[in-house]
C-alpha cells in the first residue's frame, strides 16, 4: 500500500505564507502524479494544483500566482508554496497522489489524512 503524510499546516494571517508538504512511501512502482485539494464544510474537495511526472503543472484560476506546487522526486515529496494568503484560503488541504503498485503496475489512487490551513487576523 501507499501512504501520504501531510505537514505544514495551521494558521497565518492574511497576506502570510505557508507551506504544506507531503511524502509518500510504501510499496510502489512510480508516481505518476501529486496534487492538492482542498475542502471546506459543506462544499466538494476541490483541486488547487498537480504535478505530473514530466514536470508540467496545473492550478485552480484561484490560486494562479499565489501558489506554486513542486516535487522531489528523490524524496516522494510534493510541497504546496502558499504566498499572499487570503482568509477564502481556509480550508482543509489534501495530498492525493496516483501510484502504480506491484506486481502488476496497477494505478491506485491514494488520499492523505488532510491538514488545517486558516487565514485569519
Amino acid at each position: 500500500q501507499v501512504q501520504l503524510v501531510e505537514a505544514g499546516g495551521g494558521l497565518v494571517q492574511p497576506g502570510g505564507s505557508l507551506r504544506l508538504s507531503c511524502a509518500a512511501s510504501g510499496s510502489f512502482i512510480s508516481i505518476n502524479v501529486m496534487g492538492w485539494y482542498r475542502q471546506v464544510p459543506g462544499k466538494e474537495r476541490q483541486l488547487v494544483a498537480r504535478i505530473f511526472s514530466g514536470g508540467s503543472t496545473i492550478y485552480a484560476d484561484s490560486v494562479k500566482g499565489r501558489f506554486t506546487i513542486s516535487r522531489d522526486y528523490a524524496k516522494n515529496t510534493v510541497y504546496l508554496q502558499m504566498n499572499s494568503l487570503k482568509p477564502e484560503d481556509t480550508a482543509v488541504y489534501y495530498c492525493n497522489a496516483l501510484a502504480e503498485v506491484p506486481p502488476s503496475g496497477a494505478r491506485l489512487g491514494v488520499w492523505g489524512q488532510g491538514t488545517p490551513v486558516t487565514v485569519s487576523s
